[in-house]
């Protein structure tokens, strides 16, 4: 992959899952109030998906009259020698927040041997539950934590957050990449609320006061599940979606599944599709010439006479 091929790539991808982003953004407070917590944690798949499928060719043809000039081919190669210059400034930046991911990573590590981490799931492929060394919480609001915790490590949430950290490392220099990840996060917890409270329907009160004993998180977790405490007012906003029921519904689920496939398809579509190979005409072969001609009517051999 050139420098030209890996900066399009990077600006088509930014600019689909840009665009599903926002969109997300403005729907995700509707669609916890109509649908409940789950549902909009489900309308993040949008802006991965987007950026995903815009970067695969669209192979039914031009969906509209145009779309094949919707390249950004011609701005990449006008810009001379920059695409080279502007590679190595993004790879120095992704190295970077990988470096910073990492450090996090490690900080919490350090913070969970101390016993001063926690509640938390900790990792992505063995993830573990995480607990404070010094516990304010009664036996009946602990299991209530662990359910929580365990609920993150059922849905899958450490294998969300850590694309969502590789996607921040990847698009270091969007913004709104960084607030999708925050505002993802909250949704998650909320979402997990909701689960946990569907199996303790009547610890509702229990709950909300466990929630009140949690110290907010100051240090990021990439690869792992815990309360942020960068959102606004997170626990403002857990303890007002609680009042709100425990819902979960099948229309909400298919409004979740409609927007995905309407975004991402919609991404998809507007990548060009792929040019067919001009057909390759057959190569003339000259007929023969007269010389040819010539030299093949010749006999091959002098007849011998009689002396």
């Amino acid at each position: 992959m050139t420098a030209a091929d890996l900066l399009e790539a990077l600006a088509r991808a930014t600019l689909a899952g840009s665009v599903v982003l926002l969109l997300v953004l403005a729907l995700r407070i509707p669609a916890r109030r109509l649908f409940g917590p789950e549902a909009a944690y489900g309308l993040w798949a949008a802006p991965v998906g987007a950026a995903l499928l815009s970067l695969a060719p669209w192979p039914f043809g031009a969906p509209w009259p145009g779309a094949e000039r919707m390249t950004l081919r011609p701005l990449v190669e006008q810009a001379g020698g920059w695409p080279t210059a502007l590679a190595f400034l993004w790879f120095f930046g992704a190295a970077v927040g990988l470096f910073l991911a990492s450090r996090a990573q490690a900080a919490f590590e350090r913070d969970a041997q101390a016993g001063r981490a926690g509640p938390a799931v900790c990792g992505v492929i063995s993830p573990r539950v995480v607990m404070p060394a010094r516990d304010p919480y009664s036996d009946d609001e602990r299991v209530l934590i662990r359910a929580h915790e365990r609920e993150h490590v059922s849905r899958g949430d450490p294998k969300a957050n850590a694309l969502a950290a590789a996607l921040q490392v990847v698009f270091w220099f969007n913004p709104l990449v960084h607030l999708g990840a925050r505002a993802m996060r909250l949704d998650q917890e909320l979402a997990c609320d909701a689960a946990t409270l569907r199996r303790y329907p009547k610890a509702r009160r229990l709950y909300a006061e466990a929630l009140l004993k949690t110290e907010l998180a100051h240090t990021p977790l990439p690869l792992g599940c815990r309360w942020p405490a960068a959102a606004r007012h997170p626990l403002e906003v857990r303890l007002a979606a609680m009042k709100g029921g425990a819902r979960s519904g099948a229309v909400g689920g298919f409004a979740t599944l409609a927007f995905t496939l309407a975004a991402s398809g919609f991404m998809w579509a507007a990548k060009p599709a792929v040019p067919e190979p001009p057909e390759r005409p057959w190569p003339e072969i000259p007929g023969p010439t007269m010389e040819v001609l010539l030299l093949d009517a010749m006999p091959t051999a002098l007849p011998t006479g009689a002396g």
